[in-house]
């Protein structure tokens, strides 16, 4: 099933079908660990309504929620952060991430900072190669209880970070640098492996880019990542956590204004986000 953020409030898809929840309140809704029971039961009992259009659909988190990130989760990605840095002689950094216990984690966005599918992001202006990265996002309980998944894209500068990795903020962290959406996958058992995360990027209506991993290809999975997060750190209304990316375009790649960025993970959807 997947739940759903809209202006109306939130909605549950079951079979095709679509479901008004009577708990308005998204930062109540996604905290519950019996979230999964809770929609099953609202889809068993409710009238079906039409699905909401892209139009109503607000991205999935709460104004008292924080989105996370981890970073060089996936050998692509340690291989694209070692390339960016080397000049700067940060290279060994991300090599002795990626083979550590200890994941990177790192603060991405505040809700305001946060859109949704159909939304624009925003291209930082005083960076000049900037790509996307898909990746599954995990919604997570105060408890640390992962209750679902969506799809989200964490712009990244290349050249900020690479130029010194102690400017991880000012490459992660700008207004309308996150997207996430279009709804969240609600279910008690962990995504397989072979879930797949796809990526396109359209310019001037072609596709310039795609590429796709899996999250088999993930050296450090999502409890992990969960359990460090949580260690001496609490989230009193849950939060969400973005898990690394898999796909990263060649190094002489960078988005424009007006490019269109499709990320799509199996069974949860396809967030699109124009670049502005």
């Amino acid at each position: 099933m997947i739940l759903y953020r809209t202006k109306n409030g939130p909605v549950v898809g079951v079979q095709g079908n679509h479901y008004p929840l009577t708990e308005d309140r998204w930062r109540g809704l996604v905290n519950r660990p019996d979230l999964h029971e809770v929609l099953a039961a609202a889809a068993e009992s409710g009238e079906p309504v039409p699905p909401p259009t892209e139009n109503e659909l607000l991205p999935p988190i709460a104004l008292t929620q924080e989105l996370w990130a981890a970073g060089v989760t996936y050998l692509r990605s340690r291989s694209a952060r070692m390339d960016e840095s080397d000049a700067a002689g940060g290279a060994d950094f991300y090599d002795r991430v990626y083979h550590a216990d200890r994941p990177e984690l790192f603060l991405k966005a505040t809700p305001h900072r946060v859109v949704g599918t159909g939304d624009a992001m925003h291209l930082r202006r005083d960076s000049k190669w900037i790509v996307p990265e898909p990746e599954l996002t995990l919604v997570v309980t105060s408890t640390g209880k992962i209750v679902g998944y969506t799809v989200g894209n964490d712009l990244s500068c290349r050249d900020i970070e690479g130029e010194n990795p102690l400017y991880l903020p000012q490459a992660k962290t700008f207004d309308r640098c996150a997207a996430i959406g279009p709804g969240v996958l609600i279910s008690p058992e962990p995504l397989p492996d072979t879930t797949a995360i796809g990526i396109t990027i359209e310019r001037a209506g072609d596709t310039i880019f795609e590429g796709e991993t899996n999250l088999g290809q993930m050296n450090k999975k999502p409890p992990t990542l969960v359990e460090y997060l949580f260690r001496d750190n609490a989230f009193p209304h849950g939060c969400l956590l973005m898990t690394g990316t898999g796909v990263v375009p060649p190094n002489d790649f960078s988005l424009q204004v007006n490019d269109v960025v499709r990320v799509t993970i199996d069974g949860i959807g396809t967030l699109v986000n124009t670049m502005a």
